[in-house]
């Protein structure tokens, strides 16, 4: 097969033909306008978030086809805040989500988690928060997974 995969960063539904798709297609003689219409439309949904785009394209037919990944955990969890960023210092909170936003969180990213069950899903979301220091629900994240954990809180 003579397909060529070029793989890049976008913001979602802002991809432009610039950098870094639009040098990377150039050279292969495909309609970077087209590819690049597709690409926001795909990822329209994610305004705000970087989003991993794969474009593959075949070299003697100029067909193509767009895989668009999924955002990091942490930035789905960043715009479920509206925030920039998670904290700098260890005593600073960052902010506070609450378990429904990071049940909404485990669900978007439950094809690209390891999780077996809604509730390990919703830890691991939960542990990106401790490394973000955001609480959940005015609980650290640990003492929300214990609580998840002992059956105190329900996922």
């Amino acid at each position: 097969m003579t397909d060529v995969v070029i793989n890049g960063l976008v913001e979602g539904g802002k991809a432009t033909s610039g950098a870094p798709l639009g040098p990377a297609l150039g050279p292969l003689g495909v309609n970077i306008n087209k590819i690049v219409e597709e690409i926001n439309n795909k990822t329209s949904g994610f305004a705000g978030i970087k989003i991993p785009v794969k474009v593959i394209v075949n070299k003697e037919t100029k067909e193509f086809r767009i895989e668009v990944g999924s955002p990091t955990t942490s930035a789905l969890i960043l715009k479920e805040l509206g925030i920039q960023k998670g904290a700098k210092a260890k005593e600073e909170v960052a902010g506070n989500i609450t378990i429904e936003q990071v049940k909404k969180i485990a669900k978007a990213k439950e094809l690209s988690m390891y999780g077996n069950s809604d509730a390990s899903r919703v830890k691991q979301v939960l542990g990106t928060c401790v490394s973000m220091n955001i609480t959940c629900e005015g609980a650290s994240a640990k003492e929300m997974i214990a609580k998840i954990n002992s059956g105190e809180v329900k996922v």
